[in-house]
């Protein structure tokens, strides 16, 4: 007989299980898989991460499979298009926040070589593990990510959102002690 896979508590749905099992917590290089988990962080603030994987593919059309290079580009007419669009997040706030953010990443890209470069450096290029069994909301890492990114020209990135997309992108390694992907998210990829 074999036993159930042990997740961390908070995947309990078709769409937070897979997410759990194949994406949080691995680190992630990718420049456009970066900026699609900040955008979609941003988009969360107030919500349940579930009602942002539920809308995730729609993102990804609106947001041009989240390429800044367009997103950066977006004129007043495109993003009064997105406040129709029911398949996302309909705030105005968070939709010219994705726009700022664009142009900000970009900057960063044009002056670290890669924003992944950037990111990285805030946990010297390697992930930080959470082995206090403490559910954390922020760490003074998240702090300075989110005073830097601030200082960037970044929005929607206060700390709590920074230390969000760190475990999203594997910078921060929160599976529970008994999840069985604790140890298995060093194996990602890209």
């Amino acid at each position: 007989m074999t036993k159930p896979l042990i997740r961390c508590p908070w995947a309990t749905n078709e769409l937070s299980i897979r997410y759990h099992d194949e994406e949080w917590g691995v680190p992630l290089h990718d420049d456009r898989k970066l900026f699609e988990f900040l955008i979609l962080e941003g988009a969360q603030a107030g919500l349940s991460w579930d009602t942002i994987l539920r809308k995730r593919e729609n993102y990804r059309k609106a947001f041009d499979r989240f390429n800044p290079e367009k997103v950066a580009r977006y004129d007043k007419r495109k993003r009064q298009a997105l406040l129709h669009d029911p398949g996302i997040i309909r705030n105005r706030l968070k939709i010219e926040s994705a726009v700022k953010n664009a142009r900000a990443f970009l900057a960063v890209q044009k002056e670290f070589g890669s924003f992944d470069a950037y990111i990285w450096h805030f946990v010297n290029g390697c992930p930080i593990v959470n082995s206090s069994g403490k559910v954390l909301a922020s760490t003074p890492i998240s702090d300075a990510m989110s005073k830097d990114l601030k200082k960037r020209g970044f929005t929607f990135v206060g700390t709590t959102i920074c230390y969000a997309f760190m475990q999203a992108v594997g910078m921060a390694n929160d599976h529970r002690a008994d999840c069985f992907r604790q140890k298995m998210v060093g194996r990602g990829v890209s």
